[in-house]
This record gives C-alpha cells, sequence and structure tokens, in this order.
C-alpha cells in the first residue's frame, strides 16, 4: 500500500466529521480515517458510519466515558509507538470542539497537532433550509453562540445583549433551555414575530427542522421531545425580503467582469 504520507509520531489529527452525514467530511479527514491506527471519536455526535472507514485493525476509543487525562494518555501511548492517531470530533472542532485544553495539554509532551476542518451544523442548516445567513439589506452578520449553562458566557455575551444586534443569530447547546433562550432573545429587542427554526441532527436520516416565530415556537417544539442535537436559528433571513445582491448586476463591473468599452 505504501507509505501513509499523513504518519507523523509526533502529531496528532483532530478532524471535524462534519454535521453528520458521512459524505460530508471532508477528503482529507476521510484519507486519514482509512489509514488511522487509533480513532478516538466524540461519542454519540459523529456517525458511526464514518468508523467503517477505519482498517480492521484500528484501536477505536469512544470519548464520551473518557476525561482529558484518559484522552491525552492513549494519544501519548499511540504516538510514542509510531502510530497514526485521529481525534475525530463532530462538526468543525474549531466550534465548541474543546480541541484548545487537548493541543495545550499535548504541547507540553511535545506533541504538535494538525487540525482538519469540517462542515459546521449551522452551515449544513442553512442548506438543508435553502437560506441564506447573510442576505442584503437584511443581515451582515453571523452571531455563534449558546445560551449560559454549565459553561458559563461572559455577560457582555448574553444573549439579551446580543440580540440587540438583530442580526442572525446561530445558538448551539441551548435546546434544552429553549423557553428561556426565546425569553432572552426577546428582551434583547427581537420581535415576538421574529422567525425562529429548531433544526434537530442535520444532515442525518432522521432530520427534523421546525419553523415558527419567537412567540410560538415553544409549543411547536414541545411535542417533538428535542431536548439535545439541535441547533436554534433566528432571524429575518428566513423569510424576509431583500434587495438583489450588486455582485451579478449588469452595471455592476470589477477585476473579473470589466466594463465594456464601445468601439
Amino acid at each position: 500500500m505504501g507509505t501513509c504520507p499523513f504518519k507523523d509520531m509526533k502529531t496528532l489529527y483532530i478532524v471535524g466529521a462534519g454535521p453528520g452525514d458521512p459524505e460530508l467530511i471532508t477528503v482529507k479527514g476521510q484519507k486519514l480515517l482509512q489509514r488511522a491506527d487509533v480513532i478516538i471519536y466524540a461519542g454519540s455526535l459523529v456517525n458511526p458510519a464514518l468508523l467503517k472507514l477505519a482498517p480492521k485493525n484500528c484501536l477505536i476509543y469512544n470519548s464520551a466515558g473518557m476525561t482529558l487525562e484518559e484522552i491525552i494518555s492513549v494519544i501519548q501511548t499511540a504516538l510514542v509507538k509510531g502510530l497514526l492517531v485521529v481525534r475525530l470530533h463532530t462538526g468543525d472542532p474549531a466550534i465548541y470542539g474543546a480541541i484548545q485544553e487537548q493541543i495545550d495539554a499535548l504541547k507540553k509532551l511535545d506533541i504538535e497537532c494538525t487540525v482538519v476542518p469540517g462542515v459546521s451544523s449551522f452551515l449544513a442548516a442553512a442548506a438543508s433550509m435553502n437560506r441564506e445567513y447573510t442576505l442584503p439589506t437584511v443581515t451582515q452578520t453571523v452571531i455563534i453562540t449558546r445560551q449560559a449553562g454549565r459553561t458559563k458566557v461572559p455577560e457582555s455575551e448574553n444573549l439579551a445583549s446580543l440580540a440587540k444586534h438583530q442580526a442572525t443569530m446561530c445558538i448551539f447547546l441551548s435546546i434544552s433551555m429553549l423557553e428561556e433562550v426565546v425569553k432572552q432573545l426577546i428582551a434583547g429587542g427581537y420581535p415576538p414575530n421574529t422567525p425562529i427554526a429548531v433544526a434537530k441532527k442535520v444532515s442525518w436520516p432522521d432530520e427534523k427542522i421546525i419553523v415558527g416565530t419567537l412567540d410560538n415556537i415553544v409549543a411547536l417544539v414541545e411535542p417533538h421531545h428535542i431536548t439535545r442535537t439541535a441547533l436554534i436559528l433566528v432571524g429575518s433571513f428566513l423569510n424576509a425580503e431583500y434587495e438583489v445582491s450588486r455582485l451579478y448586476a449588469a452595471d455592476f463591473f470589477h477585476l473579473t467582469r470589466p466594463e465594456k468599452k464601445n468601439d
């Protein structure tokens, strides 16, 4: 089969698994899984279909029941043996992936990390709904955030404060607190008729997207008993009228489409 181009006994590969659909992992991430000697994956958040890409003799660990120290120990032990180790995170590792603490702990052990980005669930949700987050004259800003829970949120970033911007908002890890989320968004300035969507397990076979407004979304979601693996998406991007972009306008010229001069 030849020498693995990825193998480096002092490097951990942190790979974004994407939102769920196994075809939404990057080609680079797929190749790493196919070559891996050890895979540590993020529990039920990662589609187990991706693990089928691993070689038959690959050692696979579910990090859901592991502490940070245990994860680091498995990585260090495997790398000392010259094995290719992949840390498989859901979505994109840079968003609520808790990778910085892993990277910093490994750096103390002279272990480098290479991060392979992935498709985040908030991007897959927009694709699933055929919506664009940044509509001209509606909003040009996307806020990615969460409601405070066991993980604290800086006071300056509470939902009510962020709601004042009236931008598109993608709220992670907060579906179990939907009623409080709605309360904070309205308190911050979103009108009660602002459109909102709850997107559960986007790109999975059992994906479910519920669309409503701030004043009725709790009632719409309640019968479905959605308590985890769901995003909350808020903003007028869901149904607002907008101006067509100038990008393709006939009288809008730029470097790659210069104005044609009449002879």
